[in-house]
């Protein structure tokens, strides 16, 4: 068997955008926030904001991430007013000096917020708590909109208490299911729906293990999956379980070709969507797969 593996045939639609799923996506991580644990507090004015995202741009990625709330361990929860006024000025800048064409993601489980920034052209909703807040399955079936529904259990505050499986793959993919169903049931469309296995959201380092090395194995709930561990802890203890002292301890920018390396084999097990921050690295690792591909093919 060849070791590169086409990724699924899957598309999603916004508006008049098509997104080819079929291809590699990099979504560059864009935090308006003071408290994100890798960049919180450094794009949070519009200018600093616009110009990290030319930057994303022009160093490949096809989707920007806008963040208005950390979802860190313990992070404190933001008024739905507050992350308001941090994601739609941001992306009212983004589509009036860089157009339609960039694929502009926000990443909330506010349907209120949802709202504000699909009215000023967002195209996609990243949710870490799948819809599961009042109002936001149905929200996501009103605006009709690719909706990505990631795996945990509890929230921030509490997910890390529930880091218990006996088969972690199998759990994940049924809790997903499920998930996706219930979503379903409520309007949304399944050809909206991306998964997110939820890297760094109540698992701990053996669970990370299994699931980037039997991630393929979502493949059977046939839907595009998106995939995000950049600069998360389970990178840290990688680098810590070495040995090598320059790796004992590391920062979480310091994490990045560790997090670039997951990415890749997660691409290999059929993730359409890597999130990073680090969209240059990222770019140049999936330049390398995508061109073995091609030539695997002759």
């Amino acid at each position: 068997m060849s070791l590169f593996q086409p990724l699924p045939t899957y598309t999603v639609t916004c508006r008049d955008k098509v997104l080819d799923l079929s291809q590699p996506h990099i979504m560059g991580i864009l935090n308006v926030t003071p408290d994100s644990f890798s960049d919180g507090g450094q794009f949070n004015t519009i200018d600093e904001a616009i110009a990290h995202c030319m930057d994303m741009i022009e160093a490949g990625a096809t989707i920007i991430d806008i963040g208005g709330e950390s979802t860190r361990p313990n992070a404190e929860v933001v008024a739905t007013r507050d992350e308001v006024q941090r994601v739609v000025p941001v992306v009212t800048a983004i589509r009036q000096q860089l157009g339609n064409d960039i694929w502009l993601s926000i990443d909330t489980s506010s349907p209120e917020v949802m709202q504000a920034a699909f009215e000023v052209g967002a195209d996609i909703w990243n949710d870490v708590r799948a819809l599961k807040r009042e109002g936001a399955a149905v929200m996501a079936a009103k605006l009709n909109i690719p909706v990505m529904l990631m795996h945990m259990r509890g929230e921030p505050t509490t997910m890390n208490n529930m880091a218990h499986y006996k088969e972690v793959i199998r759990e994940v993919k049924a809790e997903l299911n499920a998930r996706v169903d219930e979503v379903i049931s409520f309007g949304v469309k399944r050809e909206n729906i991306i998964i997110d296995p939820g890297f760094g959201f109540a698992k701990n380092y053996e669970h990370h293990c299994a699931l980037l090395s039997q991630l393929k194995d979502l493949q059977t709930l046939g839907l595009p999956m998106m995939f995000g561990i950049s600069r998360k802890r389970f990178l840290a203890e990688v680098l810590t379980k070495t040995g090598v002292q320059a790796l004992a301890t590391t920062q979480p920018l310091e994490r990045d070709t560790v997090g670039t390396a997951a990415g890749i084999f997660a691409l290999q097990q059929g993730a359409s969507i890597i999130r990073t921050h680090n969209v240059a690295m990222m770019q140049q690792a999936v330049a390398l797969w995508t061109q073995l591909s091609a030539y695997d093919k002759r």
